[in-house]
C-alpha cells in the first residue's frame, strides 16, 4: 500500500479512533491499541508480525518517560499534602497585590502545574478564586480563566511535566533547552489567554456572589504543621534545576570528571529521583497523610498515564513502520504551509477531538516528531508547535472542562467562554512565540 492510499487508512484509522473514545465511551488506552492492531492489519502487515511491532512500540516509548511519569506524581502529590502549593499561591499572590492577583493567579498555575496535575492542581488552588473573589469585586469569571490558562499552559508546555516531556523524547529534543525555552513561550501565552483575555471576559460575565457561595468541598488531612515559602519554592525548582545542569554539562563544561558528575545527576530520572527522596525526608514534619496512602493515589493517577502513554506509543509505531511518516514528509516539504503551523493543527485537532491535552502530545510527537530533521526544522521548535495546540479548546469531552465548571462554579456556556477560548487564545499566543523564536534560530543555541 503506498501513496494516497496510506494517507487514507491514516485518515480513517484517527477517526476510528475518536469514534471509539468519543461515541463508544471506550478508555482511550483500550482505544489506542484496539485500532493499532486494527490499522496494521489494514495496512498489510504479516499478523505474526504485528504483536512484535505493537509491543516494541509500546515498550520504546516508556523507555524515555515511564519512570519520571511515576516518580513526577509522587513528587506533586508530596507537595499538595504538605501545603507546599498553597504557600507558593500566597506569595506570588502578594507580590502583584489584590487588584492585579488575576495575573498573580496565572503566575501561579505556571508554576504549579509543573509537578502537579492540572486537575489536582486547580482543585488546590480553587478555594483561592474564591476567597479573591470576594475580597477584590473582581469576576470570579477573570479568577477561573487566570488559574485554569496559567495551569494548562503550564501542563501542556513545561517539562518534566509528562506530555512536553514526552513530546522532547519523541522529537529529540535536548530537555534543559526544551524547558527554556518552553517557559519563553509560556509566560507570555499565559499573560495574554489568562490574564488580559480574562480580564476582558470577567467584565462582560459577572455572576453574583449568591451564585458562587456554595462551599467547596473542605480538605481532609491539612498538614500537621506550617511550611514556610522559602522551602516550598526550593522544593518546587529542585527538580527543574537538576534537569538544567544537564544541560550546562553539554554547553558549559569541558569532557572530564566534573562534566560526568553534572550528566549524571541531570539525567532526568536521575533529578527527580532526587527530588522526591528529597521532599520525603524534608516534608515529613509537614505530611499528616499517611505516606503509604499518598503513594497508593498517586500510582492510580499515574498508572493511566503511563498506559495511555506507552499505547499512543505503539499507535504510532504502526504509521511510522508502514511508511505514512515517510509520504508525509515528500507531501509536506511541497506545501507552502509551515511546519510549526501544520503540527500545531494537526495537535489542535486531536486536542478538541480526544478530549486529553496528554494523548494530543503523545499521538502528535509519535507520528511527527522522527520527521523534525527530514523536514528540516529545529526539533524543538517542532516540539514546542506540537505544545502550543494542545493548549487550549478544551471542550465538555474532556475532564479538565468539568473540573473547572465544577470547581469554578460557573455554568457551561460561562466555562467555554472563560476556559475553552481562553487556552485557543493562550494557544495561539505560544505558537506566535514558536514563530518569534523560529526567526532567531540562527543565534539562540538548540534551535
Amino acid at each position: 500500500m503506498e501513496g494516497n492510499m496510506l494517507i487514507l487508512v491514516f485518515i480513517l484509522s484517527l477517526a476510528a479512533l475518536f469514534y471509539m473514545i468519543l461515541k463508544l465511551k471506550v478508555d482511550p488506552f483500550i482505544s489506542l491499541i484496539v485500532i493499532a492492531f486494527l490499522t496494521s492489519l489494514v495496512l498489510g502487515f504479516a499478523p505474526e508480525d504485528i504483536p512484535a511491532l505493537i509491543t516494541e512500540g509500546f515498550g520504546s516509548t516508556l523507555v524515555g518517560v515511564g519512570i519520571l511519569i511515576g516518580l513526577g506524581v509522587v513528587f506533586g502529590q508530596l507537595l499538595g499534602a504538605s501545603g507546599a502549593i498553597e504557600k507558593i499561591a500566597e506569595a506570588v499572590l502578594k507580590v502583584f497585590g489584590i487588584k492585579r492577583s488575576p495575573a498573580g493567579l496565572s503566575i501561579t498555575g505556571i508554576a504549579v502545574s509543573i509537578p502537579v496535575f492540572f486537575d489536582a492542581a486547580f482543585v488546590i488552588l480553587s478555594g483561592l478564586v474564591k476567597s479573591l473573589t470576594k475580597k477584590t469585586g473582581i469576576s470570579i469569571v477573570s479568577f477561573v480563566t487566570a488559574l485554569g490558562v496559567g495551569l494548562i499552559v503550564s501542563h501542556s508546555m513545561i517539562a518534566p511535566t509528562p506530555g512536553p516531556l514526552i513530546v522532547a523524547e519523541n522529537t529529540g529534543s535536548e530537555l534543559g533547552l526544551f524547558i527554556v525555552y518552553g517557559l519563553i513561550c509560556a509566560i507570555p501565552a499565559t499573560i495574554v489567554g489568562g490574564y488580559i483575555y480574562g480580564m476582558a471576559i470577567g467584565k462582560r460575565i459577572k455572576p453574583s456572589m449568591e451564585d458562587i457561595e456554595a462551599q467547596l468541598p473542605e480538605k481532609t488531612d491539612a498538614p500537621r504543621k506550617e511550611i514556610s515559602t522559602g522551602l516550598s519554592f526550593l522544593l518546587l525548582v529542585l527538580p527543574i534545576f537538576l534537569i538544567l545542569l544537564n544541560t550546562v554539562a553539554g554547553l558549559w563544561v569541558d569532557e572530564g570528571p566534573a562534566a560526568s558528575v553534572l550528566g549524571f545527576i541531570g539525567d532526568k530520572n536521575v533529578a527527580l529521583l532526587i527530588s522526591v527522596i528529597v521532599a520525603i525526608i524534608v516534608l515529613r514534619p509537614y505530611i499528616s497523610t499517611p505516606y503509604s496512602q499518598l503513594y497508593s493515589e498517586a500510582i492510580s493517577s499515574g498508572g493511566m498515564i503511563i498506559l495511555i502513554t506507552g499505547a499512543g506509543g505503539a499507535f504510532g509505531a504502526v504509521i511510522n513502520e508502514s511508511g505514512i511518516g515517510d509520504y508525509l514528509v515528500e507531501t509536506m516539504q511541497s506545501w507552502s504551509i509551515p511546519v510549526v503551523l501544520l503540527v500545531f493543527i494537526f495537535s489542535q485537532i486531536l486536542r478538541a477531538s480526544l478530549g486529553s491535552a496528554t494523548v494530543a502530545l503523545v499521538t502528535t510527537s509519535t507520528i511527527m516528531g522522527p520527521m523534525a530533521a527530514d523536514l528540516g526544522i529545529s526539533p524543538i521548535l517542532m516540539g514546542l508547535a506540537i505544545c502550543a495546540g494542545a493548549i487550549g479548546l478544551s471542550l465538555p469531552n474532556d475532564s479538565g472542562f468539568w473540573v473547572v465548571n465544577k470547581f469554578g462554579r460557573l455554568t457551561i456556556p460561562q466555562t467555554i467562554q472563560a476556559w475553552s477560548i481562553g487556552g485557543f487564545v493562550a494557544g495561539v499566543t505560544a505558537l506566535f512565540m514558536v514563530f518569534l523564536l523560529s526567526l532567531f534560530s540562527g543565534i539562540l543555541p538548540g534551535l
